[in-house]
């Protein structure tokens, strides 16, 4: 990909899209959640959240995708995000692009993180990418079932120590999906 803008993707019911000021606070709020936030080492302070946000902006900026601000389409809520991004660590399976999601727990149950995760499968395996990853703890069995349900696939062996993740800590093990071009979902 070529570090041209991405464009605006939709799904029956979803609109992934570039950030907006008003997304701020709601993200905040998600990214303070506790129980959005059990996978990861801490939750994030507003300043941390807003960071973040400049961060995606930075990687679209650089890339040409990143993860996608995810709203509901006809009503304009905005319900977390979803998208590709660059893998910046070291790990055996770099370099990668990997699919990631974060949504708000009122949204969760309603197959949109399975939705936006497929749409952005397509996006990135018709701009040329061969592979996407996924990763998460090993106790995230919500994100590892949206893997599956997207069609990625784990082989155990794969597995690894998240190197961000400090030593001794709960969720430094994380399981890794893969799926390629080839098995790429269809809707």
């Amino acid at each position: 990909m070529d570090g041209s803008p991405s464009p605006e993707l939709r799904t029956e019911r979803l609109v992934l899209r570039h950030w907006r000021d008003g997304d701020r606070e709601p993200f905040a709020a998600l990214n303070a959640d506790p129980r959005v936030m059990e996978h990861f080492p801490a939750r994030l302070t507003r300043a941390e959240s807003d960071a973040l946000i400049t961060s995606i902006e930075a990687r679209f900026a650089e890339d040409g995708f990143g993860f996608w601000a995810l709203e509901v389409a006809g009503t304009g809520e905005f319900i977390g995000f979803t998208g590709i991004s660059a893998v910046r660590f070291p790990a055996p399976f770099t370099p990668a692009v990997e699919i990631g999601w974060r949504l708000a727990r009122s949204v969760w149950g309603h197959g949109y993180a399975s939705e936006a995760a497929r749409r952005a499968l397509r996006f990135a395996f018709d701009a040329g990418l061969d592979e996407v990853v996924s990763f998460t703890a090993v106790a995230n069995v919500r994100s590892q079932a949206v893997m599956e349900r997207i069609g990625m696939t784990r082989d155990p062996a794969d597995d690894f120590d998240h190197p961000l993740v400090p030593d001794g800590h709960r969720l430094k093990r994380h399981v890794l999906y893969r799926v390629t071009g080839a098995g790429r979902p269809v809707s």
